[in-house]
């Protein structure tokens, strides 16, 4: 029985990742067709249900891991400026996000080991034994640029309990989002200039920050 499960873990995980590299040539490419007019233009289209749409982009980002999270919320802030821009990201990240948790706790680390490699996997490992566990997980979603998305796959391998993760996590996502449904919000009001200072000051943030993030995996790895 244990050797029947374990061959339904690694066949249903297989097809979890065939089905997300689809999604994810899918999506990229379908986001890529259209200039910035003609995605608004096409996410005002469906009306009421635009903003659907969108939460659908934004939990399929999370999910699939593979897309860069700033496309995305960029996208949101463009098409419904800052305040519902956000709120959907938010409401789609949430979702996807605990989402991610469950299947991790289902499937394990077979399933991380789908977007990642074991030595990532290894140098993450001290997170689940940290004192201050908590503190940590805030800070590494805090820190712009550091692989949030793959790093919901790798805490659900740890023994946080999903309620508290999602409001440590969605808490210190704040300034990262922010920045990038705000910017999509400049760019769509046609204020460039001040679209690209908040790249610029938002871009060298998330070098520095992971700059931190590798000095803390190094120091934890040493």
């Amino acid at each position: 029985m244990n050797n029947k499960r374990k061959i339904f873990a690694v066949i249903s995980v297989f097809v979890l990742l065939a089905l997300m590299g689809l999604a994810t040539w899918f999506v990229y490419g379908w986001l890529s067709s259209f200039s910035q007019e003609g995605f608004r233009d096409y996410i005002r289209s469906f009306g009421a249900w635009g903003p659907f749409v969108m939460l659908g982009l934004q939990f399929l980002q999370v999910f699939i891991a593979l897309i860069p999270g700033e496309f995305v919320e960029t996208a949101a802030g463009f098409a419904f400026g800052p305040v519902l821009g956000t709120l959907i990201c938010y409401i789609g990240v949430a979702a996807a996000s605990s989402i991610v948790f469950l299947l991790t706790r289902r499937f394990g680390i077979k399933l991380v080991e789908v977007f990642t490699t074991p030595d990532k996997i290894n140098e993450l490992r001290f997170i689940n034994t940290e004192k201050k566990r908590n503190y940590l997980i805030f800070f590494l979603f805090f820190i712009p640029g550091t692989p949030k998305d793959l790093l919901t796959y790798f805490v659900g391998l740890t023994d946080i309990k999903l309620g508290s993760f999602l409001i440590i996590s969605l808490i210190a996502r704040i300034p990262s989002v922010l920045s990038s449904t705000f910017g999509g919000h400049l760019l769509g009001v046609g204020q460039y200039w001040d679209a690209v200072l908040l790249y610029a000051i938002t871009g060298a943030v998330s070098l520095i920050g992971l700059m931190v993030y590798n000095k803390i995996i190094k120091r934890k790895k040493g």
